[in-house]
C-alpha cells in the first residue's frame, strides 16, 4: 500500500472491486462514506494500472527531459492525459498536469532537471574591484559610525557611567 494514502487498505480493496464491477468514483465514495476526492485519485490509478494500483511503488523514478517533452507537446495537441499516462508507464495522470503547469510557466526550462542544493560559491572569481567613488563612500560610512559611537561614549561617561 502507499504510505501516504488516505483510505485504509480494506478501503483501497473495496474500491477496486467495486470499480472491477463497473462502478464510478462518486459511487465508490459514497459508498464508503469518504470524500470522493480520494477516490478518484484511486480511479485515475486504476484505469492505468488496473488491480496493480494497490500494490508499492518500489521507488520514485526520474523521468528525461525528452519524455517529459514529448508527453506535454501531445497533451497540448489534445491527447488524454490517461491514456498517456498509461503509455508512458506513469503512475498518476497528476504527474501530467504539474509538467505541462512548469512548461507554460517556464518554457522548457520548467522540465530539464534541476541540481540540488545550494548553489556553489565561486571561488576562481577574482574580488569585485570598487570604484574610487565607492570606496570614498565606506570610508565616509566607517568615520560616521565610528563618530556616532564616540559620541554616545562621552554622554555615558558625563552621565556618570563608566
Amino acid at each position: 500500500m502507499y504510505l501516504r494514502s488516505l483510505l485504509s487498505p480494506q478501503q483501497r480493496e473495496e474500491a477496486v472491486g467495486l470499480f472491477e464491477r463497473g462502478y464510478g468514483a462518486w459511487f465508490v465514495a459514497t459508498r464508503l462514506c469518504v470524500p470522493e476526492g480520494r477516490v478518484a485519485r484511486l480511479y485515475d490509478r486504476w484505469r492505468i494500472h488496473g488491480r496493480l494500483c494497490l500494490m508499492n511503488k518500489p521507488t520514485r523514478t526520474q523521468h528525461s527531459y525528452e519524455k517529459k517533452k514529448v508527453v506535454v507537446e501531445r497533451v497540448l495537441a489534445g491527447e488524454s492525459k490517461p491514456a498517456l499516462a498509461q503509455e508512458f508507464q506513469l503512475s498518476s495522470p497528476k504527474l501530467i498536469d504539474a509538467w505541462v503547469r512548469r512548461y507554460r510557466d517556464e518554457g522548457e526550462a520548467g522540465l530539464r532537471p534541476k541540481p540540488k542544493g545550494r548553489p556553489r560559491k565561486d571561488d576562481d572569481a577574482p574580488p569585485r574591484q570598487l570604484s574610487e567613488l565607492e570606496q570614498v563612500q565606506r570610508e565616509n560610512e566607517r568615520l560616521r559610525a565610528e563618530n556616532a559611537y564616540l559620541k554616545k561614549l562621552r554622554d555615558l561617561r558625563d552621565q556618570g557611567h563608566r
